[in-house]
């Protein structure tokens, strides 16, 4: 809703299942949209998102993709038990919205 008041139009992918991981609806959202991002709570290392990427940058649809992919993870410190501090180390709104318009410009 924040991006669309900007005039930016996203398409979510929101996968039910990682294994099998859908990578031909992933596939067909890049070919259509020519961009990716990724966000998760988990760690910047090893995660569903750097997966998703590997793919994309290996398969038929990195050709259409005109900016890098971005991934948008949780800070890489152990994770707090303290809710302020659990809300600074995991993705929040503000930055899906930066990592969108970095892909966009």
């Amino acid at each position: 809703a924040f991006l669309a008041k900007e005039g930016v139009e996203c398409e979510v992918v929101n996968l039910r299942t990682i294994r099998p991981l859908d990578v031909d609806t992933i596939e067909a959202s890049v070919i259509k949209t020519g961009h990716l991002v990724t966000v998760e709570g988990g760690w910047p290392q090893y995660g569903v998102g750097a997966e998703i990427c590997a793919r994309i940058m290996e398969g038929p649809a990195f050709n259409y993709l005109d900016a890098p992919a971005v991934r948008v993870t949780g800070v890489d410190i152990p994770m707090p038990y303290a809710k302020i501090l659990e809300d600074h180390s995991v993705p929040q709104i503000k930055d899906i919205i930066f990592s969108v318009k970095k892909v966009l410009n």
